[in-house]
């Protein structure tokens, strides 16, 4: 079938799915197949919703929503525009996101933690809680969705990025709770101290970056790459940690594939490392304790 013959939403989402394996797509920014992929795609560009009942697929499309659906389609296979980008919207423990090439599609494991209210690490409702390295704000305003009197602040060097957290504030109506900060690393927050950090910062190393799937590459480079092992900004953190934290406070932070730089690098560091039901992996948790503990260790390895 020609993409012209094309009528249905069905008939889109079928298309789609073939020309997605045919093309060797990529998949990883909220999805990891074509049919996924291709539904989210089709029916988010017609605001329906994903869990459409399978019924309607077999709706007749207007003749100027298949024009902008193939348009999309067409983008996403000869450009690798990642669908949450052509969309504008990601979504991310079950909140809807304003996303553009300005941040990273959300897609942390954190957010599994997030929902599970970080049981049994957390032993009580954070006060405070700072998202480092936010980019569209997710993690923070998740964590603010859950913990309804927590105060939250949303951290990041780019200016851009954080016109898009702001965005997002407003979209979820968190303005009296949840505020941006501009600054590199913990510069911007000085004396400021949290229950709760957590950080889905840069962490691809050069290897890993050269080798990313075209899709990754649309997006901004300073939100994936950070040096030859992906750990400079990570090391600064760690070597900062402990004057941010307050006495019982918890910092989680994502390395992804760096964990093995990160073991290699601190080997006297037992570093709590995540097990999620819903895939991810490379997220470790310390103790405002231990970050004490270590930080001379940390300060000591900032070069390395």
């Amino acid at each position: 079938m020609s993409e012209s013959r094309l009528r249905t939403l069905r008939d889109h989402i079928r298309w789609a799915v073939s020309r997605f394996h045919q093309e060797n797509l990529f998949f990883g920014h909220g999805t990891d197949n074509a049919w996924d992929e291709a539904r989210q795609l089709v029916l988010g560009a017609l605001y329906l919703p994903y869990e459409l009942a399978d019924s309607y697929l077999d709706c007749a499309m207007e003749d100027d929503e298949r024009e902008y659906v193939s348009l999309l389609l067409r983008r996403r296979i000869e450009e690798r525009v990642p669908s949450a980008y052509l969309l504008g919207e990601a979504w991310f423990c079950g909140l809807s996101f304003i996303v553009d090439p300005r941040v990273l599609v959300p897609r942390s494991p954190i957010g599994e933690l997030i929902q599970q209210r970080f049981a049994p690490w957390l032993p009580a409702d954070p006060a405070r809680i700072l998202d480092l390295c936010t980019g569209s704000g997710c993690i923070g305003i998740a964590c603010a969705q859950v913990f309804s009197e927590a105060e939250v602040v949303l951290a990041d060097l780019s200016f851009d990025a954080l016109e898009v957290a702001n965005l997002n504030i407003e979209r979820h109506e968190l303005e009296s709770r949840v505020y941006t900060v501009q600054g590199d690393g913990f510069d911007g927050l000085p004396g400021q101290r949290f229950d709760l950090i957590l950080s889905n910062p840069p962490y691809v190393d050069a290897e890993d970056f050269a080798d990313m799937p075209e899709e990754y590459h649309h997006e901004p480079a300073l939100g994936l790459a950070c040096g030859v092992d992906g750990l400079d900004l990570v090391r600064r953190m760690l070597a900062e940690a402990a004057d941010h934290l307050t006495d019982a406070g918890l910092l989680f932070v994502e390395v992804g594939n760096s964990q093995v730089h990160l073991e290699a690098l601190y080997p006297e560091v037992d570093f709590a490392w995540m097990e999620f039901e819903n895939g991810g992996h490379g997220v470790f948790m310390l103790s405002a304790e231990q970050c004490r503990q270590h930080q001379a260790l940390f300060r000591e390895r900032l070069g390395a």
